[in-house]
């Protein structure tokens, strides 16, 4: 009966606001040649520059990589969209989608370690880029076993972000940009790795005990 229950609260959630807002800008391209999977491979490239540019250190650079992270998080949404309107989904788009984001924030957080790794930080921050990576691997992976679990795999929707009232836990990466440009990235990336370690250790208990039932 848990099982059954959670499957239903998910399915029932409120659409998130910017993946309503994606669903609109999609549809001037769904008739182009353009599909899912090359905004997927997009979204990855622009997180690898993320990485790049904050890993130089550099105040200007790691503004710049704020907003195209940012970005490149919200572009996360058009791929399944541009599927919905295409009719295109598939099961490699699933999984590429999936793995692309892990990685995205995987290289997000070693980006900044080695950013920060002659700041104020020192070896923390290496500390807690790798365990924020690391957290992001293991959640990408306890996220597709919740999928799995909750027989969600064939709508091509991934359940593994808490939402309230259309937005969603993963929304709040959209702080990113506003408190890299006032000067605030710090506390982000302390709170953020510690964020990463804690909804790691949720999607494990989830997999777990919807496993248990």
């Amino acid at each position: 009966m848990l099982v059954k229950h959670f499957t239903l609260m998910v399915k029932k959630k409120k659409i998130p606001y910017d993946q309503r807002l994606a669903r609109i800008l999609v549809k001037p391209i769904s008739a182009t040649w353009i599909n899912p999977n090359h905004i997927t491979t997009l979204t990855l490239l622009m997180a690898l520059v993320a990485c790049i540019l904050f890993a130089t250190g550099d105040l200007d650079c790691a503004n710049w990589a704020a907003g195209i992270f940012v970005l490149a998080r919200f572009f996360d949404h058009f791929d399944g969209e541009l599927a919905r309107e295409q009719g295109s989904s598939s099961r490699f788009g699933y999984y590429f989608d999936y793995v692309s984001g892990g990685i995205s924030y995987a290289v997000l957080f070693i980006g900044l370690g080695i950013g920060y790794k002659d700041s104020e930080l020192g070896f923390w921050a290496i500390i807690l880029a790798g365990a924020g990576s690391l957290a992001a691997i293991i959640s990408l992976f306890s996220n597709l076993g919740i999928d799995k679990r909750t027989d969600d795999l064939a709508d091509g929707d991934s359940i593994g972000y808490p939402a309230f009232a259309g937005i969603e836990l993963e929304d709040g990466i959209y702080l990113l940009a506003p408190v890299t440009w006032f000067g605030y990235l710090t506390p982000f990336f302390i709170a953020s790795g510690i964020g990463a370690i804690i909804y790691c250790l949720w999607t494990i208990w989830t997999y777990f005990r919807l496993g248990s039932q």
